[in-house]
């Protein structure tokens, strides 16, 4: 995440999170280890020299690179494969010793005449069990999943920020508009239906790190890098809707999208918007970078969550501080409150969440989750009794409050998760992910779809939120990137139900 001060251009990288740092240096890491296996002297470019391409040497670099990590993955399964015939070969061995009889006599080409024991071939199935799924595992990573484009198409795309967006949300008021928060120092409203920018909050000095909104008025929370959250009102007016655009077009979901330059948007920031530059009100008393801020039911006090390993309760009205939260042994992350109940749930670089239970105003209850192995990079109430948790260590688990001893669900995926999001009515489970996906589960953790990715549509960089709006009998999930746009989508509820 980003901290205080700095240019907008330079804001993303001279204020990423420690986690952003780790994964530059993995991301070096895999870029070395491409080019550690050429003969020595034979470098990316010696092997692009004196070829005939149209293609940008940027382009071609990246095509390099992932040629080489589809080879290293057959070389992986090449390897496993030999050593599964090595096992085969040893178990024919045995049975020759033991008497048994190979047609042709050569133990590795040869078929048993003779029936084999029961745990020989319980090994055996169990062998072509694993190669078969991992060579499954491969192939259908190639392939196009073209009803995810029936389960979820493209709304709209918000494009205007001037460096990566954090967080994104929806107002619970009338009108309904789309609030982003960037690292470009502002916040933007935005009107859904047509994509138009309609506000800008510049009254931060740092970078915005989320955006929520007032539960009944027309008033914005941020936090930010500058060591402050801000309450401010806004007024908007709601242009003239445009027709729908045409999503129809054929793309392949997984076709990677290098071939645009890294930063580069399509269409046109908002030059000539409203601005507001003054707070309401100003939350001064963190002595760290302010990553999320919410408001607890009711909108009379909100709660912040800092890098000084604290979070703290303030009142509305007159802005004082109320209460500070404190246990964390590192930074925080995400602070999130319940729809209906006084509790707030905070979540950690320490691999825990915290349970803050402020029902009872004489008595003030914390509970400790250690179900992580990572940093949690959030933790979210349901409108039920659950909280759904979301961590660096891959997995996102799904926990009841009444017993919260173990989760009731656990999701295992391929990468980070980020800022995760649950929808109200049907409580379907947004992912972000680091690798530029966002995928959809049900509470039992059963996946129900994966939203499309193409060189036409999706995120070019790692999706950092999501964020749910189930008005007027449709379903619509926003997610925002570092790649500076936020994306609208319409989600098929009873479609992503069936195929359930």
């Amino acid at each position: 995440m980003p901290v205080e001060g700095g240019s907008s251009s330079g804001s993303a990288s001279a204020a990423r999170h420690p986690k952003q740092k780790r994964k530059a240096h993995s991301l070096s890491i895999r870029r070395t280890n491409s080019t550690e296996d050429r003969p020595l002297g034979i470098q990316r470019g010696d092997m692009l020299e004196g070829q005939d391409s149209k293609l940008p040497l940027s382009l071609r670099n990246n095509l390099l690179d992932l040629f080489g990590q589809i080879e290293r993955e057959f070389e992986n399964l090449y390897i496993e494969n030999l050593e599964l015939r090595r096992e085969i070969d040893s178990l024919n061995e045995r049975l020759t010793g033991d008497g048994q009889i190979i047609e042709g006599g050569d133990p590795t080409k040869g078929a048993l005449k003779t029936k084999a024991s029961h745990s020989t071939s319980q090994l055996s199935q169990k062998l072509k069990t694993t190669y078969k799924a991992s060579t499954s595992k491969i192939v259908s990573s190639f392939k196009a999943t073209t009803g995810s484009r029936a389960l979820c198409q493209l709304l709209k795309e918000y494009v205007g920020h001037r460096d990566g967006i954090w967080d994104l949300s929806v107002t619970r008021t009338q009108p309904v508009v789309l609030g982003t928060a960037s690292a470009d120092h502002s916040a933007l409203l935005w009107s859904i239906e047509t994509g138009k920018c309609l506000l800008r909050y510049a009254g931060h000095a740092g970078s915005v790190n989320s955006i929520k909104f007032h539960p009944t008025e027309q008033m914005a929370l941020t936090a930010s890098g500058d060591q402050t959250a801000h309450i401010w009102r806004y007024m908007v007016q709601l242009p003239a809707p445009q027709p729908p655009p045409d999503v129809s077009a054929p793309c392949d979901d997984d076709q990677d999208s290098s071939d645009r330059e890294e930063g580069e948007v399509d269409g046109e920031g908002p030059f000539e918007v409203p601005t507001v530059r003054v707070a309401t009100a100003t939350l001064k008393s963190h002595q760290g970078v302010v990553i999320a801020a919410d408001w607890l039911v009711g909108g009379r006090q909100v709660v912040t969550a800092s890098w000084d390993r604290a979070a703290n309760l303030y009142e509305v009205e007159t802005s004082e501080l109320v209460h500070t939260l404190t246990g964390h042994d590192q930074e925080l992350t995400h602070c999130c409150t319940h729809p209906t109940q006084r509790l707030v749930v905070t979540s950690s670089r320490d691999t825990t969440f915290r349970l803050w239970d402020f029902r009872d105003p004489s008595i003030h209850s914390v509970n400790v989750f250690q179900g992580h192995t990572d940093t949690v990079t959030s933790a979210v109430f349901t409108v039920g009794d659950n909280v759904v948790s979301g961590s660096d260590d891959r997995t996102v688990k799904v926990w009841d409050l009444k017993n919260m001893r173990s989760p009731i669900a656990t999701i295992r995926t391929d990468s980070a998760v980020n800022r995760i999001s649950v929808s109200a009515n049907q409580r379907i489970i947004a992912l972000p992910h680091d690798n530029r996906q966002v995928r959809l589960f049900d509470m039992s953790g059963v996946r129900l779809a994966r939203l499309p990715r193409s060189n036409r549509m999706g995120h070019r960089r790692m999706v950092c939120c999501t964020a749910w709006n189930e008005e007027n009998q449709s379903c619509n999930l926003f997610t925002c990137g570092f790649d500076r746009q936020a994306i609208g989508w319409n989600i098929n509820i009873p479609a992503l139900l069936q195929e359930k």
